[in-house]
């Protein structure tokens, strides 16, 4: 006879549990035991971490991505922190179209920033030309340090904004003035009230911002030239067909999973330490300036709104322009681009896009949903582990997963390299950290009297959980699924490493074309991605009713 203890919801455990343990973390081990393991010689060694420490390009490389990520960090929150308090304070014509744009610019792959910005300031570039015909200079586009950094943080700082807005909703408006009566300026204000109060939310989107961008590889690949960064390097040693070292590749893995969880553990103890609830018995409201103070407010809001949407105005631009071989712009405007991807290529790439999207997406939110109902309802030691390593993967770049996806499913008996399902279980385990976290968030805001006056009126469990839980946790899971439905169309650093012939996705296809100076077929292609985008977040409005993104 079954234990009455071992119900359903331990079976439902016990299955996420195991699907965890084959899909997450047996391959990460692999990846571990690659980097100090030689399996010819059948012995454990430490050579291939010795190489790294004693040849000054590898660990200059980690020491590239650490800075790229810390000067892009910083920027996007002195640009996302300033920019979401001013549409707080000061009333500004069409906010609700620039937190729009702001958002439809995050939402955007970060590798079709850099390619856009190639085709304003690269060699070649539209503004490069210009700079360099007016002044009579040599400027040579903004490829290495200063253009990655650029990209990341045009790309990056919409989220701090997002985040920050949400905060500045709970923020009490006594305080501040308060603090106005006793003489502090506006500068002094922000610095010494607004900052400390919404620290937690600072540093929590802070991390969102360096996690994504230490892991991203399309925006160093394509503008960095010289200037390489860990993701790069990890896919240079895994892929290259001449000199390539799997052993080696994998102990930069090691590597960057151990610094990015370090990373990951000091922001949670940093931001314990902020922890703490805020009510707006007074919220902030926006107040109508006048002369110089709305102007200055006017430009800044406009031209930050300007510089993070123009890679999307770019390339729906000159995805409507006349090439010549796929490179030179003839200046003419024409639909060859899209009769190039439409009609003279296959469509797989970019079915397989929605396709494979569609699949992860739906995996994610039952997963997302299950998690989370159990991480809050559920919790015990199991569950609480459970909760752990789901945000695991977000720790993981993507090219250390796909790396470690091939190591644990390259050979018999589960041989998944090269097909759909790989594909999709990249997809699911890179994204799912998005719904499962929105998901528990709402599940925590639900009072468990709604489940107990169900069950109190004959409702079975399971009944009570799909009625009337379920229903109420779809604001949160629409919003995740959302955030992990437009990160998965543009997901790249994986899908580079895991795609085959059959198995292209739009992202894919963009930065194949871009390698290739097809840059007509790339713009199309990009436009195709935007406007994906722009329509799935319209969708999520119009579902949910909101006017505004909270992640």
């Amino acid at each position: 006879m079954r234990p009455k203890a071992f119900n359903g919801w331990n079976w439902i455990t016990l299955s996420i549990v195991l699907f965890f343990a084959l899909f997450i973390l047996f391959p990460v081990v692999l990846v571990l035991n690659k980097s100090i393991y030689n399996g010819e010689a059948g012995r454990f060694t430490l050579e291939h971490f010795s190489l790294f420490f004693e040849r000054k390009f590898y660990w200059v490389t980690l020491w590239n991505s650490i800075k790229v990520t810390v000067v892009a960090t910083v920027l996007a929150v002195l640009i996302g922190l300033p920019l979401a308090y001013m549409l707080r304070r000061v009333k500004i014509f069409g906010s609700g179209i620039v937190q729009i744009l702001i958002i439809v610019s995050y939402i955007s792959p970060p590798f079709i920033g850099a390619y856009a910005w190639i085709q304003l300031l690269g060699r070649s570039g539209v503004i490069t030309k210009w700079i360099n015909d007016t002044f009579q200079l040599q400027f040579d586009g903004i490829y290495g340090f200063a253009g990655i950094v650029l990209v990341l943080t045009l790309q990056s700082f919409p989220l701090i904004f997002i985040y920050i807005s949400g905060a500045l909703k709970n923020l009490d408006n006594s305080l501040i003035e308060a603090a106005e009566s006793l003489g502090y300026s506006g500068v002094q204000r922000v610095i010494k009230i607004v900052v400390p109060l919404i620290a937690p939310t600072i540093l929590a989107s802070s991390l969102l911002v360096f996690m994504r961008v230490i892991a991203d590889f399309g925006t160093p690949m394509l503008i960095g030239e010289g200037y390489r960064t860990i993701p790069v390097l990890i896919y240079t040693q895994f892929m290259s067909e001449v000199g390539g070292d799997a052993g080696f590749a994998a102990a930069l893995a090691s590597i960057f999973i151990i610094v990015t969880i370090a990373l990951f553990l000091v922001q949670r103890v940093i931001a314990r330490q902020y922890s703490y609830s805020m009510s707006a018995l007074r919220p902030m409201e926006t107040k109508k300036s006048t002369g110089l103070k709305n102007l200055l407010s006017h430009v800044a809001v406009y031209g930050v709104t300007l510089l993070a949407i123009l890679p999307q105005l770019v390339v729906v631009y000159t995805s409507f322009l006349e090439t010549i071989g796929g490179q030179v712009y003839t200046g003419k405007f024409s639909l060859q681009n899209y009769e190039n991807i439409l009609f003279n290529r296959d469509l797989s790439m970019i079915l397989n896009t929605y396709q494979l999207g569609l699949i992860a997406i739906v995996v994610i939110v039952i997963l997302g949903i299950l998690i989370a109902y159990l991480t809050v309802r559920k919790r015990n030691k199991v569950t609480s582990l459970l909760d752990t390593v789901s945000m695991l993967p977000f720790v993981i770049p993507g090219s250390v997963l796909a790396m470690a996806l091939i190591f644990a499913f390259g050979e018999a008996p589960l041989y998944l390299t090269g097909t759909s399902l790989i594909m999709v279980l990249a997809f699911v385990i890179r994204r799912m950290p998005y719904t499962v976290r929105s998901s528990t968030a709402i599940v925590s805001q639900i009072s468990p009297s709604m489940e107990e006056a169900a069950i109190s009126l004959g409702a079975s469990e399971r009944r009570t959980f799909f009625r009337v839980v379920v229903p109420m946790m779809m604001p949160g899971v629409l919003a995740g699924a959302i955030m992990s439905w437009m990160t998965i169309l543009g997901e790249l650093s994986a899908s580079i490493i895991l795609y085959s012939t059959n198995t292209q996705t739009l992202a894919v296809s963009i930065y194949t074309e871009v390698i290739r100076g097809n840059f007509g077929n790339a713009s199309a292609y990009s436009a195709i991605l935007t406007v994906t985008s722009i329509l799935s977040l319209f969708l999520f409005f119009k579902l949910t009713g909101k006017k505004e993104m909270n992640v």
